[in-house]
């Protein structure tokens, strides 16, 4: 599908998005405080009902297609960003970042998860529509990563005093050993430097811009319409940011869900190599990814029963 909608459509969403998180940062959490799990609870459930509303408004307005589009893409970014979760864990964890000011983080690096996503997919449809061939790419890189996730075993600590991100920060930006409240900057012998809040600020959007090159690909082999796409990613990372003050605890239950996100993803990508030859409908490719997902959580809830 690459049916251009109007402009009007990208104007209205995105002022809506805007307008909702200033209202959740000046009014919600204008007193940075800890993020309560009752709080956390009602965020989730908020973005979800909204992306499914919306998801009524794109049948309306775009086609029962365009629907299943939305939906698929919605469910593959939720699938493939929860493991940007356990990356915020222990970026917040590492750099010590106080429970009241990882809201505030997370705020700002939605606005440049806005940008960096829209930039990402209007190149990858532009591109895919002028050279075709770079779908077997997409394809087949999806198909590596997914095999890579599905074999990987993270064992080890991370050590981010390694990463080239926090390197070149260090190296080039001036930056204070302590926090200063909620600031991104402060003031030290008269002189402006950062603080270790920037820093973390930073490698949360590049960590976000690592994943956008997973996701992405995956959003392109459901649907061609940057629109579908954009909107797809937007709320499915702004329902999954709010979640992630209430499931840090829960991450472990889960323990299968890696392996059905690395299936998913192999799915895709053959999904995108094959659409050439055989087209795969997409009540089917969202059928599929639903089992793979429900079987994923099933086994490891049957898994922590036998343990426990």
């Amino acid at each position: 599908m690459t049916d251009i909608v109007p402009s009007s459509f990208w104007i209205y969403f995105n002022l809506s998005i805007l307008a909702l998180l200033g209202l959740d940062l000046f009014f919600v959490n204008r007193k940075n405080k800890a993020v309560s799990v009752r709080s956390t609870i009602t965020w989730v459930l908020f973005w979800i009902v909204l992306a499914l509303l919306f998801g009524i408004w794109i049948y309306s307005n775009l086609g029962s297609n365009a629907a299943t589009e939305y939906v698929t893409a919605y469910l593959i970014e939720w699938t493939l960003s929860v493991d940007n979760l356990f990356v915020f864990i222990i970026v917040f964890k590492y750099f010590k970042v106080p429970d009241e000011y990882q809201h505030r983080v997370l705020f700002w690096g939605i606005l440049g998860a806005l940008v960096l996503r829209g930039v990402f997919i209007s190149a990858g449809v532009t591109l895919i529509q002028h050279f075709e061939w770079l779908v077997y790419l997409f394809g087949g890189f999806l198909v590596f990563t997914g095999i890579k996730i599905f074999f990987h075993h993270d064992d080890e600590a991370t050590d981010l005093s390694k990463n080239y991100v926090v390197r070149i920060m260090k190296k080039f930006v001036p930056l204070s050993d302590d926090y200063d409240g909620h600031k991104f900057f402060t003031k030290r012998n008269a002189k402006l430097i950062a603080t270790p809040l920037l820093l973390v600020l930073v490698v949360i959007e590049f960590t976000d811009l690592i994943f956008a090159v997973d996701s992405i690909p995956a959003s392109l082999s459901i649907s061609k319409n940057a629109f579908i796409i954009y909107c797809s990613n937007v709320l499915a990372v702004l329902g999954l940011r709010s979640l992630y003050f209430g499931i840090s605890h829960l991450m472990k239950i889960f323990k299968y869900l890696k392996f059905g996100i690395a299936i998913i993803l192999v799915f895709v990508g053959l999904k995108m190599i094959i659409a050439e030859f055989f087209h795969v409908p997409s009540l089917f490719a969202l059928g599929t990814i639903i089992m793979i997902l429900f079987v994923s959580v099933l086994f490891s809830l049957r898994a922590n029963s036998n343990e426990a």
